[in-house]
């Protein structure tokens, strides 16, 4: 039987190149595009880098520099202040912030006075201008290579100089800081009214709510345009109590006393502790004070509580012109008298007490080193001072406790205190009126130190 056979058809094997079709001209065109675009990219990612490591460089450089300049000013004034080469200080100053002034990396310029600003031409004014030129690192690829950073700094310089104290302030509280229980820096109450003219109020405590605290019925009036500026804040109870008396208001704006409120001034830029003026430095040369024959007077000189009898001693009731210094406490008691004219009392230890019932008539000396002080504690003496007096009572001259609690008691005194009454804490109490009137010319003048401070 024959056999019957399948002849199977070869296929060919694919060939994958066959498949592939060669590059056209379009593909080579659009990968073209793309390395552009790329690099265009990356010229773009530098640039974006370099703004923001070259920028954040050259920021960090101004703010070095500001501060280089706020030092070198500084420095400058301080030298001027004390009569050295204030361009030599600033830049030296400058040189030890990195800034070496030398006309490629950094200039360094002090004028006095500034040659531009608010305070062109001002004789009081240092200006140092800092200039400097930090290199880039990405920004370069750009073609920035550096950039220019110019700052500038303006100091005033005052010198020292003999002038009123604390600008003619009439009652002044030097505490740097207080609080509203036990410390506080200026406290009114009572029943009195503290009554002022010639000058203002300074509380130098930079207590938020508490610097000055009026309570009760204390009161407090001023006869003129006087400030009142406190540095922190205060605590009024009865508004109407600190007032400002006003003439010639009509009808329907008049307050009772022909007064309106007066609302202080707060916020003021504190005054440093121990205060900026130098401390007077009166002495007795160690001459005793003696008590005349009769009993009724004493010649100036040192007295020791503790050896002798209380200042003054009983029975004297006149001191005659020149200096006393008080080892113990200083007291006039109810009923006493006592006068003095061209008299300034130190009190190196211990207290001073004027009784509400006492009679004093005490005058600062009239010229001098010493002229318009009329009573002086010392920084290293903290006592109590507590004035008061009759109606018959009268001061002139500067009471200076710069370290003291001054209680503030009142006397109904027409005349009452020509004076400028400076301490550390002013509390102002009793039920008697007080009146303080400041003249520039029955007071003490000190040296106010020299003084810097950043304008700009």
């Amino acid at each position: 039987m024959p056999v019957k056979t399948t002849r199977r058809r070869k296929t060919r094997p694919s060939n994958s190149f066959n498949n592939m079709r060669a590059p056209t001209r379009t593909s080579r065109s659009e990968r073209g595009q793309a390395i552009v675009l790329i690099a265009i990219a990356l010229v773009g990612l530098i640039a974006i880098t370099g703004l923001v490591v070259d920028g954040g460089m050259a920021f960090a450089d101004r703010r070095q520099a500001q501060n280089a300049a706020d030092a070198a000013v500084l420095a400058a004034s301080l030298a001027r202040a004390r009569g050295e080469n204030y361009q030599y200080a600033a830049i030296q100053q400058a040189l030890q912030n990195g800034y070496v002034n030398d006309g490629e990396q950094s200039e360094v310029q002090v004028h006095n006075p500034p040659i531009s600003g608010p305070y062109t031409g001002n004789a009081q004014y240092i200006q140092v201008i800092v200039t400097s030129h930090p290199q880039t690192y990405f920004a370069s690829v750009i073609g920035i290579n550096e950039i220019t950073n110019t700052v500038e700094a303006v100091a005033r310089v005052k010198p020292a100089e003999w002038s009123q104290i604390m600008d003619g302030h009439a009652v002044i509280s030097l505490a740097p800081h207080s609080n509203c229980q036990n410390n506080k820096a200026f406290w009114a109450h009572g029943e009195g009214t503290l009554e002022l003219q010639g000058g203002g109020i300074w509380v130098n405590s930079d207590h938020p709510t508490c610097a000055f605290i009026q309570q009760g019925n204390g009161s407090i009036a001023f006869e003129d345009n006087s400030p009142f500026i406190i540095v922190g804040g205060a605590t009024i109870h009865k508004p109407q109590l600190v007032k400002r008396q006003v003439q010639g208001l009509g009808y329907m704006q008049r307050a009772e006393g022909g007064s309106i409120p007066m609302q202080p001034i707060v916020g003021a830029v504190p005054i440093p502790y121990p205060p900026p003026f130098v401390m007077p430095k009166p002495s007795c040369g160690g001459k005793p004070a003696k008590v005349s024959e009769d009993g009724s007077s004493m010649s100036p000189g040192y007295w020791d509580v503790e050896e002798n009898e209380k200042f003054p001693p009983k029975g004297v009731t006149t001191l005659k012109s020149g200096i006393y210094c008080i080892n113990g406490d200083m007291r006039v008691n109810g009923g006493e008298t006592l006068e003095g004219t061209g008299v300034l009392l130190v009190v190196e230890n211990g207290s001073v007490h004027f009784s509400g019932s006492a009679t004093i008539d005490l005058g600062a000396p009239g010229g001098g080193p010493f002229q318009g002080l009329l009573l002086y504690l010392p920084m290293n003496n903290a006592s109590l001072v507590v004035l008061n007096g009759n109606a018959e009572s009268s001061f002139h001259g500067t009471i200076l406790a710069p370290a003291s609690l001054i209680r503030l008691a009142g006397n109904e005194s027409a005349y009452g205190f020509h004076s400028q009454i400076i301490g550390y804490y002013i509390e102002l109490t009793g039920s008697s009126n007080l009146l303080v009137k400041y003249l520039d010319s029955q007071n003490y003048d000190a040296v106010i130190s020299p003084s810097v401070e950043i304008s700009q």
